[in-house]
This record gives structure tokens, sequence and C-alpha cells, in this order.
């Protein structure tokens, strides 16, 4: 028998919100999420990308904010990227409620989000840098939060970002939390151990049906531009290709753009403005290629993306999931490529080592022509067939492909 949100205790306001936005069914995350959350009880999420961990969080914090009146902000979620906490927002928006939330964030001036403070909300969705400078600021409390979210949690807590982290969880008192995130990597859960009380802990394994199919394409680092340029023109939906520097992903999508590709560039150096018309775009389709750093990696959630490209290696395994999780994301098939270059395979090797999967090789004609790429979990790709199977029509100058790496 199908579970409801009726049935996990989701009210009927909320699931007419939900029926509006063509949200009939819970996924898994949310079957066993929800209930404990609404019960009280802190919680660990780890899930794969894509899977509906955001509504998972999002609709027991409404339903505590609706049952308890009172001064806020009473809920609070920490994102990793300003990006992500648009999109929470966004979500807890859809849910067509008169509560109100205010989003806080670097990268644009105080005087917006000050003005949202003040005027009183239920729910504040931030960074943790602007967070805290608010709290410095006295434009923020956080002692009546009651539910704290960490969105995201292993990035939230790696280097740059634990120390925050902490004190934004001094600052409140014993709220009830979350941790929610794709990986769980050891530091991780000593954070958990720290701060959340006998947590609920749920693991939402990836589809049975695997709907990522995900492949190692090696080529000479003087071809990879034409050869990326070859994959787009063939492609004929949305694609992320993920650069490793800020200058790099700009020069990228220039040269690009020069090849005749309708591409936008994401990265660090851009202002807020910008970003947003940027994401605006590729969400309308009005962009269809999307060249970005790890900033792109995390919690986006764009239905429609059905190729990603790591065009540079990812630092870390855990990137290499936030990448490619931007595909193949609630059950939709999906496809990756991650390019290796010569000088690349020792930093290949090493991400082996550390946990990155072994990756199918596609087979490389010994000629100029016509490849057939293999992916994870599906045969050759004809080159003859339609969207969105992909070919590739490369030199193979100091190429060398076989087996799996």
């Amino acid at each position: 028998m199908t579970t409801t949100f009726a049935d996990l205790g989701v009210n009927a306001h909320l699931l007419t919100a939900l029926a509006k936005n063509s949200i009939d069914t819970p996924v898994t995350v949310q079957v066993e999420a929800i209930p404990p959350l609404l019960r009280g009880r802190d919680v660990v999420i780890q899930a794969p990308t894509g899977s509906g961990k955001t509504l998972a969080f999002i609709l027991p914090i409404v339903e505590r904010l609706i049952a308890v009146k009172g001064p806020g902000p009473r809920a609070l979620v920490v994102t990793p990227t300003r990006e992500l906490a648009i999109q929470v927002d966004r979500v807890f928006q859809s849910l067509a409620t008169n509560l109100k939330s205010a989003l806080v964030y670097g990268g644009v001036g105080y005087a917006t989000q000050e003005q949202a403070l003040r005027s009183g909300v239920d729910l504040v969705i931030g960074t943790p840098g602007r967070l805290l400078d608010m709290v410095s600021r006295r434009r923020l409390s956080l002692s009546r939060v009651q539910l704290l979210v960490l969105d995201e949690g292993d990035e939230m807590l790696d280097a740059g970002f634990a120390p925050d982290v902490e004190r934004i969880i001094e600052l409140t008192y014993q709220p009830q939390m979350a941790l929610a995130s794709a990986t769980m990597p050891d530091w991780v859960s000593r954070m958990i151990q720290r701060h959340l009380d006998d947590p609920v802990r749920i693991i939402v394994a990836a589809p049975a049906e695997e709907t990522l199919e995900h492949g190692l394409l090696r080529v000479a680092r003087a071809e990879k531009l034409r050869t990326l340029s070859k994959l787009l023109q063939r492609h004929r939906g949305s694609a992320i290709v993920f650069g490793r520097t800020k200058h790099g992903v700009r020069k990228l999508s220039r040269d690009l753009r020069n090849l005749g590709h309708d591409s936008a560039d994401l990265q660090g150096n851009l202002s807020q403005n910008v970003r947003d018309r940027t994401m605006d775009a590729f969400r309308g389709l009005r962009t269809n290629v999307l060249v970005a750093t790890n900033v792109a990696a995390r919690g986006l959630d764009i239905s429609h993306v059905d190729l990603v490209i790591n065009y540079d290696l990812p630092d870390s395994p855990q990137w290499l999931t936030h990448r490619v999780g931007r595909t193949a994301r609630m059950g939709v098939k999906g496809r990756a490529l991650t390019f290796v270059t010569p000088e690349d395979e020792a930093a290949w090797r090493t991400l082996r080592r550390q946990g990155a999967p072994a990756l199918p090789v596609p087979p490389v004609p010994a000629n100029r022509g016509i490849g057939v790429v293999v992916l994870a979990g599906a045969g050759p790709i004809d080159p003859t067939s339609g969207p969105p199977r992909l070919a590739l029509n490369l030199s193979t100058r100091g190429q060398t492909n076989s087996g799996v790496s």
C-alpha cells in the first residue's frame, strides 16, 4: 500500500499546497524522515543528492511553526551556499503559508536582509558567515530557535565552516536538530555525537535500478576543449560542465561561446545579481550549458539537467558525488562523463584510493572518427540514435582507453 503525506501527519493546508505543486506521493527519504521530525526527534539524513531531502525537513518545520506561535525566528536552516539557501526558501514559499522567512547570505548588501529581519520572521535561511554577521550587528538573535537544520552537513562542517557552525549552535538553546547530506565523513559523525541527542539515523540508498550512467574519458589536454565542444554539439538537452577554478570556468565558458554554444558561467567572483540571472536563464532553458565551479555542485535542484561533465577533476570523491548528483535526480535518468588527461592520472589514482568509483572507459578508435561512449549501466551509445544518447567525434592523439579505471 502506498504511503501518503496524510499518513505521515501532514496537515490539510499543506496537502493542498503539495497537490498544487504536483507532489502527490512522498519519496523514501520523506517517508522515513518526516514522522520522527514531527515527533520532535533529532534526525540525521544520509541520502543521495536529488532524493527529496529539502522537503523532508521543510514540511516538519512548517508544521512546527504553524502549531506553536510566538516571536521568531523559531526555525533556522543553515546552508553552505547562497544558491542552496535560495532554493530552500523557494521550497518553503511553494507551501503558500502565512509564515514569513528571511534569506541571509553574503555577496549582497545588508539593507534588504536587515529590513526583512526587523519586520519579524518565523524562519531564517542563510549561510554561516552572514548569519554571524547579523548576530554581531544585533540584527538577529538565535535564542528562540526551536528547530535547527544543517543542510549539506558535510560541507557545512568542513575545515572552513566548522568554527562558524559551532558558534551558531552555541547561540541557540538546545533546539531540535536535523543534519542532512549526501555523504557522511568521519568528522561529521563526531559533530553529530557532540550536538545531536540520540538522533534517528536515516540512510537512503540509491535506487536499485541505477539512473546515473557515469563513464571516464581519457583525452589529451590539447584536445579537451574540442572534445567537450563535440559532446555538447551532439547533446540536445541541458548540461553542467564543472571546472576547478573561477578563472578557468570563466575562460572555458567564453571559449564555448566562441565555438557557438549557448553557455554561461557560475563562479564565486560573480555578483549575486549576476548569479541569480544566470541560474534563472538556465532554469528557464534560455541557456543550455552551465559552466561552473563547485558552487553549483551542492543542493541545486534543476530537474532538466541530463548531462554532467567533469572537465577538471574534483579534489575529493565527495565532490565527485555532489557534482554528478546534479543529474539523475528523483529517479530520472542522467549521464556523466569525467575527463582525465595524462597529467591527471596521478590525481585520478588518488581519488580512486580515497573511494571514487571505478568507471568504465569508453573505447576510442585509433584514428579520427566517431567514438562510441560506454557509460555505466548502459550498452554502447549508438551515434545514430536520438537524444539523450551521445556520440564523440574526436582526435585520439595522445589517448589510450581500455577497461575500467
